[in-house]
C-alpha cells in the first residue's frame, strides 16, 4: 500500500512540475512580435517575402498568437494560432490558410513546440503538414512550416518567419 501511495505522490509531483514548466514556457512567448520571412503558397511555386506582426497572449495552459503578414505590398492575410496545453500535449487551431481553419496537435521539445497540421482541405496533395514554433533566446521566435512535395516526396519549407519581440 505504501508503494502505491508513494507512486501516486510521485506521479502527481511530476505532473505538477510539467504543468509549471509549460506555464513558464508559454509565459515566455507573450508580447508583441514583428519580423520578416518567406512564404510559399504551394511547394512548387517560388517563395515571397513577407513582413509580419503578432500579439501573443498566454495563460498557464494556453497561447493565442494573432496578427497579420503582408507580402508584395498587395497581399495581406490575418493569421492566428490558438493553442491549449494539457498533460504535455498541445492542441488548437491555425487560421490564415485559404483552405480554412486548420487543426493543430503536438508536443514541446526544449524550446520548440512541434505541431502537426491538418488542413481543412487538400494542400500539396494531402491535408497534412508540420509547423514548429521555436523560441530563440529571450526575445526571438521562428515559425517554420514544412510540407511534403507531392512530386518529389521530399519535405519542403513552405514558410519561415523570424520574429523579434518589440
Amino acid at each position: 500500500m505504501r508503494q502505491i501511495l508513494a507512486g501516486l505522490i510521485l506521479a502527481f509531483t511530476v505532473a505538477e512540475a510539467a504543468r509549471a514548466d509549460e506555464a513558464a514556457f508559454l509565459r515566455s512567448l507573450e508580447g508583441k512580435w514583428a519580423g520578416k520571412g518567406a512564404v510559399r503558397i504551394r511547394t512548387n511555386v517560388p517563395s515571397m517575402t513577407v513582413s509580419c506582426t503578432f500579439d501573443s497572449s498566454t495563460t498557464p495552459s494556453s497561447l493565442a498568437l494573432e496578427g497579420s503578414c503582408t507580402g508584395l505590398m498587395v497581399m495581406s492575410r490575418a493569421v492566428a494560432v490558438n493553442l491549449t496545453s494539457s498533460g504535455g500535449r498541445y492542441t488548437g487551431s491555425y487560421t490564415g490558410s485559404a483552405t480554412g481553419v486548420a487543426r493543430l496537435s503536438g508536443t514541446r521539445r526544449g524550446n520548440a513546440i512541434n505541431l502537426g497540421i491538418l488542413w481543412a482541405k487538400n494542400v500539396n496533395g494531402d491535408r497534412k503538414a508540420q509547423i514548429t514554433m521555436r523560441k530563440v533566446g529571450n526575445n526571438g521566435m521562428v515559425l517554420t512550416t514544412t510540407d511534403m512535395d507531392p512530386r518529389s516526396r521530399t519535405s519542403v519549407v513552405t514558410s519561415e518567419i523570424n520574429l523579434v519581440r518589440n
